[in-house]
This record gives C-alpha cells, sequence and structure tokens, in this order.
C-alpha cells in the first residue's frame, strides 16, 4: 500500500532522525504499507500543503493518506474562517485520489509547554487556538466520513512531566513522542488498511 505523509514540521519530523518521525515510525509497523513520500514541510500552513503538497499526490499514486496542518496557522495568526476554508480544500483534494477509508487527519499538538513554547505568543491564547484548529479539522474529517486522531493534543502534555518528549531544539517532538503519537495513530491507520482490503 503506497502511503504518502501530508503536512508541517510536525509530519516530516524536524530535530529527529528521519526513522524517528512518525510517518516513517507507522509504516515501519504496518506489513504491507510503504512510505513513498513524507511531504511534510517545516513552517508549512494550510495554504502552502495545498499550493505545494496536494500538487503532488497525482504523481504518487497515493493508497493511504495523512493530513497533519494547523500549527503554522495558528502561529501566522490565520483566521479560523480561512483555515476552516483551506482545511475543506486539502480534505477534498486529497479524496480526488483516495477514498475517505483511506484517508486519516491527525490532531496538532501544544506547543505552548515545550521549553521553547512561550516565545510564539500568549501560551494560553496560542494554545486555545491549537483547539479550535483541531476542532475545525475533527469536524471536517466527521463530515468527509474520514478518520481523525485527536489524541495528538493529550499526548503532548507530557512534556510537562517529561522533558524526554522534547526534542534537542526544545520546541519539537522526541523520536520516543513521536512513537507515543504512532501508538494512537495506528489503530486508526489499520482500521483504514482493513476496510480498504
Amino acid at each position: 500500500m503506497r502511503y504518502v505523509a501530508l503536512g508541517d514540521s510536525y509530519t516530516i519530523g524536524t530535530s529527529v532522525a528521519e526513522a524517528e518521525s512518525w510517518p516513517a515510525q507507522l509504516a515501519a509497523r504496518l506489513d504491507g504499507v510503504g512510505l513513498v513520500a513524507n511531504l511534510g514541510v517545516n513552517g508549512y500552513t494550510s495554504r502552502d500543503l495545498i499550493e505545494r503538497e496536494l500538487p503532488e499526490l497525482a504523481g504518487l499514486e497515493p493508497e493511504l493518506v495523512t493530513v497533519l496542518i494547523g500549527v503554522n496557522d495558528v502561529v501566522q495568526g490565520v483566521p479560523d474562517a480561512e483555515y476552516a476554508a483551506n482545511v475543506g480544500l486539502i480534505l477534498d483534494g486529497v479524496l480526488e485520489h483516495v477514498a475517505a477509508d483511506a484517508a486519516v487527519c491527525i490532531a496538532t499538538p501544544d506547543y505552548t509547554l515545550t521549553p521553547r513554547g512561550s516565545q510564539f505568543g500568549d501560551p494560553m491564547e496560542q494554545s486555545d487556538r491549537i483547539v479550535r484548529v483541531n476542532a475545525i479539522l475533527a469536524e471536517a474529517c466527521r463530515q468527509r466520513g474520514i478518520a481523525f486522531v485527536p489524541d495528538i493534543f493529550e499526548i503532548s502534555h507530557g512534556v510537562t512531566d517529561d522533558a524526554s518528549l522534547v526534542a534537542g531544539d526544545g520546541l519539537h517532538p522526541s523520536g520516543a513522542q513521536y512513537r507515543l503519537w504512532t501508538d494512537a495513530i495506528e489503530p486508526a491507520v489499520r482500521r483504514a488498511i482493513e476496510r480498504g482490503a
């Protein structure tokens, strides 16, 4: 099964080894699933994903797609309505290439609790915006019958008790945290694979 991951720094795995990114860990756990492309790029917003990642899907011929996007929309102050419109375009674009059963969306983590998280604005306001972004993506998925994995937000709160869950840059998740993400994402992807079998 040809797997393509779409997203931002959390998808590409900024500050960890390539094999420690959650898409790589996920593919390693699933027999018959090959990560043919991780298109995540550090700093990408939902608009960047539309303009630069979606067009690549046609040539990659995916059979499974994951989407995690939103943190840079929060950081850059993209209005909720604009993010919601972009998410609609992203998911509809994904559905031009795979069935709803073969797409899985992942919540954005709460970076405000990391050592460097407070550098991006008022932590409480930023955290509230992440919650809203996740709710927007979850609703867009519900409307289209796409699986959504909300657990990532809660998992990211573990950094307050365990510094090993933060990468060396003091902002992004470590490979250990991405392993916990993979634990949460894997069941949804397995269900998608079973439905598509």
